[in-house]
């Protein structure tokens, strides 16, 4: 099903794609390729919007809290707003201090992208980012796919480009199992991490290039506990960030799981990317849809990509994507109720 969403501030005709698939329905937008919302059922048979979002392309233009959208070319942030690709360097546009965050202003969640196909379960969007767009070189066709089935929502990213050029791409929804209406809900639900490792970040939330034992920290989750029961523990990454806001090793599959306590929601992601960015929703504020109001810590990112500043810490997997090769990425979250 398509429907009209809205005008974009450019004066752009925004529309709503739905996909179902057994219990499952997803409403997405190709403004942004943004996952609008997301029902879930319970073991009930209730279904619930469990993912944050607004009403309208203007509110989602308005906001900086990329909720559900696709981001790209680069996700998370780059220390000093500049990249060094092959012997050449290359100044980003600084959107976060004098870093880059999510590559900068006028990313991707505010594009509007082409639809190459939609069907009952899936629809795939493309967009072509020219050469330095953002700062970042080479001419690329981009592409991301939401496919759900039966109890999963699939996300695939692939691109190319005729140029070496960075490729770190991720989906930045917002999470609350109970749905997205009870704000109130989002700390008490259990989160499980089989992550040894995080990467400890500055008061910038730039990595330090130290990957820490999560052992005896608020960092452990490898056994499932309340996202909030030790959100304000006395330990300074966490004052740094005001919460969680940090990259953990994906160690193996699933590398999260999010549980709902009362609904008996249950997510688990699924991905081939090296890390996991763990976003407790510290600064959100917004005037989300269906009149929800979107406070501190009323839901959490599970964003699978490549450790932040990955590309200024050389002993860590770069993405970096050759001229003509393909770069691909698969993330997967499957649902239980």
């Amino acid at each position: 099903m398509k429907e009209f969403f809205g005008a974009t501030p450019c004066g752009n005709s925004a529309y709503l794609y739905t996909i179902s698939c057994g219990g499952m329905k997803a409403v997405l937008s190709d403004f942004g390729a943004t996952l609008v919302r997301l029902y879930v059922p319970d073991s009930t048979g209730h279904t619930e919007d469990v993912v944050l979002g607004f009403d309208s392309p203007a509110a989602y233009a308005a906001s900086t809290a990329y909720l559900g959208a696709t981001v790209g070319r680069n996700a998370n942030r780059i220390k000093d707003a500049a990249i060094v690709v092959g012997n050449t360097t290359y100044a980003l546009k600084a959107n976060d201090g004098h870093n880059s965050l999510h590559s900068g202003p006028n990313g991707f969640e505010r594009r509007m992208w082409n639809v190459a196909w939609h069907s009952k379960s899936g629809i795939c969007f493309t967009l072509h980012s020219p050469h330095m767009d953002q700062g970042f070189p080479g001419n690329a066709q981009i592409q991301v796919t939401y496919q759900l089935t039966t109890d999963s929502l699939e996300i695939s990213y692939e691109a190319i480009a005729d140029q070496d050029t960075v490729f770190n791409m991720t989906n930045h929804s917002y999470f609350n199992l109970a749905g997205h209406s009870k704000p109130e809900k989002a700390l008490s639900q259990l989160l499980s991490l089989p992550a040894r490792v995080f990467a400890p970040a500055s008061s910038e939330s730039i990595p330090t290039g130290e990957l820490r034992s999560v052992m005896g920290t608020p960092m452990d989750f490898r056994l499932p506990k309340a996202l909030g029961q030790d959100i304000e523990a006395d330990y300074e990454p966490l004052h740094l960030q005001k919460g969680y806001d940090h990259n953990f090793e994906v160690f193996c599959n699933p590398c999260a799981t999010l549980t709902d306590p009362d609904s008996g929601r249950s997510m688990s992601v699924y991905t081939d990317c090296p890390g996991l960015q763990v976003y407790s929703a510290n600064y959100t504020c917004e005037d989300g849809k269906d009149g929800v109001r979107y406070e501190p810590r009323c839901a959490v990112c599970l964003e699978t990509q490549f450790y932040p500043d990955a590309i200024h810490n050389p002993q860590w997997k770069q993405p970096i994507t050759k001229a003509g090769e393909k770069y691909q990425s698969k993330t997967t979250y499957r649902f239980s109720w």
